[in-house]
């Protein structure tokens, strides 16, 4: 699972799987889906790291994982945030009941946030960066290859997957580096023909100071990209009342 402060909690496709009328919405009223996206987490990110300034000895942002629960809160905040702005615009009825039914659907998430606590990691491993992948002498396979690569911390514990970095290969390899921050204690890379056909390469961890070149032969029965650290623990958290 991705950490709080790795990147966007959720994706305009997933808001989609929620509300099929989304996207006519948006573009009718002339509304910001991503903006909303970004908006709504800055709101989430605001009241979780409030509950924890309150919580004595309490972990902070950067250890907080994205479980089920804290995902789908912020997709229902920022569905009810969408068809507020739509309400606002045309005082139409159906648009301010479809904000009052994901204002209820922000809560019930909130209520499973609360009931399972949140999840969090002792040693979090942030989102790794885009690797450097340069040309390099080798016979493997003319093509487009996709590279990325995952930090791990001291228990081997991968953190989640960078975006992947992309070369055009015609004759010749790959060597893939990678910069990480000081805390981190090795990398992962993965590498394929296609960003979903990403596999492991490397039999062991590497270390930060290595470079990774690409062999002859392209391995595809790795195991691909995790999404992250699973929870060390989970924090129970008070059941306070959502604003709204």
């Amino acid at each position: 699972m991705a950490l709080f402060t790795d990147g966007a909690l959720t994706s305009i496709e997933e808001l989609k799987g929620h509300d099929t009328q989304l996207l006519n919405v948006a573009t009718t009223e002339g509304i910001d889906v991503t903006r909303k996206l970004a908006l709504a987490q800055e709101e989430l990110s605001v009241e979780v790291s409030g509950l924890l300034a309150r919580m004595s000895g309490a972990p902070g942002m950067g250890q907080v994982v994205v479980t089920p629960p804290l995902r789908v809160w912020h997709s229902f905040r920022t569905l009810e945030m969408v068809y507020r702005d739509a309400y606002n615009s045309q005082l139409n009825d159906r648009y301010g009941g479809k904000r009052d039914e994901y204002h209820v659907m922000a809560q019930w998430a909130w209520d499973h946030v609360t009931r399972g606590g949140l999840g969090i990691v002792g040693d979090p491993v942030e989102k790794a960066a885009m690797p450097e992948v340069t040309p390099a002498s080798g016979g493997l396979a003319d093509g487009t290859y996709y590279v990325a690569v995952a930090w791990t911390n001291a228990a081997g514990e991968e953190g989640c997957g960078s975006s992947p970095s992309v070369i055009q290969l015609s004759g010749g390899s790959f060597e893939v580096r990678t910069t990480a921050p000081p805390y981190v204690q090795g990398w992962n890379v993965y590498c394929g023909t296609g960003p979903e056909a990403m596999t492991i390469q490397n039999g062991t961890v590497l270390s930060t100071r290595e470079t990774w070149v690409a062999p002859a032969t392209i391995s595809t029965n790795g195991r691909q990209a995790g999404l992250g650290q699973v929870p060390t623990y989970r924090l129970p958290v008070p059941r306070t009342i959502q604003r709204g």
